[in-house]
């Protein structure tokens, strides 16, 4: 066991000694729990973290479960704690990330993330809401969509076109909106589950301080493909062995022998054996991260998730026969506004539907396939006409 394993357990240890799970409020714990630097290990002291080495991070966590400590509830804010953090820390002033991480971590504040729109999704450099300066605010005007939980945020990571007479990439600046300003909008999208995870959400005449805007104006393409890599790692972040939409068809397949055809099982094993190629590729990415920002890499993880989650549970599906039809959680098909997503509860008619979206959500399959091919592998880029010219100058 190494020195720097040994010290991180005594300051649990001693931590947990001072601080009572069974006997503090849940909020305060996790107050001080990050206050100590035990929420990010990897993080500066101050933000919550111990400037440690961030395979370290286990520890803490295995420490604090056995202790029965209260969680920070990671699924109900995944946005924030995967995405809009890390891109804070990078990027943001002193006072932001002082302001933002803490009640980001507790769980206090939710986030969600304002970048698609109708007619910049894929080609997310294509955005049209606008931020015009005012004095010492940004007051924008716009439409996204694709919001996952905005009905449920406080405050969202926004991208928003400053200089229409730049070209695309060029003209963005990154904002940090308090979702709840007068002028923001949220309506829900109904999807193929019944539910409404995603939104659009409508930006009329909302006032942003300048204090709120991340990275330096013009920087947005910059600070926004920071939190892309971030959220393609997190989508397709890799855990325990038999974790995720192949541990739940691997489930099904020992419940159910009588479903059992060698064919069916010679997928089993193919899918199985890429999911471990998958969990053993994301510790190597994981590691490789922790040297520093991740790069494009993680479109490759995201890429193999979304591939495996659909397979799995069609596979599945074809296993249970017509039991798998059935949709026992549909509540009726009312609609539902779910706190957090749930990517492998539920029934097998849920799951299928529900992995239909990986494919889109956190960046579609085929432009990732770009990136992986751009940007990892080298390859020439596709010609693209409007580049270097001004964005207002471009056919919408």
């Amino acid at each position: 066991m190494s020195e720097s394993t040994t010290g991180l357990e005594q300051r649990v240890a001693a931590f947990l000694a001072e601080h009572d799970p069974a006997g503090e409020a849940p909020l305060e714990f996790l107050r001080a729990r990050f206050d100590a630097g035990l929420a990010w290990v990897w993080y500066p002291e101050g933000l919550g973290g111990l400037g440690l080495p961030q395979h370290l991070q286990p520890v803490v966590d295995a420490a604090m479960e056995r202790a029965g400590a209260p969680s920070n509830d990671p699924g109900r804010n995944g946005i924030g704690l995967g995405m809009a953090a890390p891109t804070i820390l990078a990027f943001g002033t002193e006072e932001q990330k002082r302001r933002f991480l803490r009640p980001l971590w507790t769980g206090e504040e939710t986030w969600c993330q304002l970048f698609s729109e109708p007619g910049a999704g894929s080609d997310l450099a294509n955005v049209s809401t606008r931020a015009v300066r005012d004095g010492d605010d940004w007051v924008v005007n716009g439409q996204k969509v694709w919001t996952s939980g905005a009905q449920n945020a406080r405050l969202a990571i926004l991208v928003a076109r400053t200089d229409p007479d730049l070209p695309k990439h060029a003209g963005l600046t990154y904002f940090l909106c308090d979702m709840t300003d007068p002028g923001v909008e949220i309506r829900p999208l109904r999807q193929i589950t019944g539910e409404a995870e995603f939104n659009e959400v409508f930006l009329t005449d909302v006032r942003i301080p300048d204090s709120q805007r991340l990275g330096a104006e013009g920087e947005g393409w910059r600070v926004a493909n920071a939190t892309l890599n971030n959220e393609r790692v997190s989508i397709g972040r890799s855990a325990a062995r038999e974790s995720g939409m192949i541990g739940v068809l691997a489930r099904t397949w020992r419940e159910h022998p009588e479903r059992r055809t060698p064919e069916l099982h010679e997928r089993l094993l193919r899918l199985w054996v890429e999911a471990e190629v998958f969990r053993i590729t994301g510790q190597r990415l994981r590691q490789k991260l922790a040297q520093g920002q991740p790069g494009p890499e993680g479109a490759a993880m995201k890429l193999t998730f979304a591939r495996i989650a659909q397979q799995a549970s069609g596979l599945e599906l074809e296993l249970l026969g017509e039991e798998g039809l059935r949709y026992e959680d549909a509540q009726g098909w009312t609609m539902v506004r779910p706190e957090k997503v749930d990517f492998t509860g539920r029934d097998a008619g849920y799951r299928y539907l529900r992995a239909k979206g990986n494919s889109i959500e956190g960046g579609t399959s085929e432009i990732l396939r770009n990136v992986v091919a751009e940007r990892v592998l080298g390859l020439p880029g596709e010609h693209r006409v409007d580049k270097d010219r001004p964005w207002k100058d471009v056919a919408k």
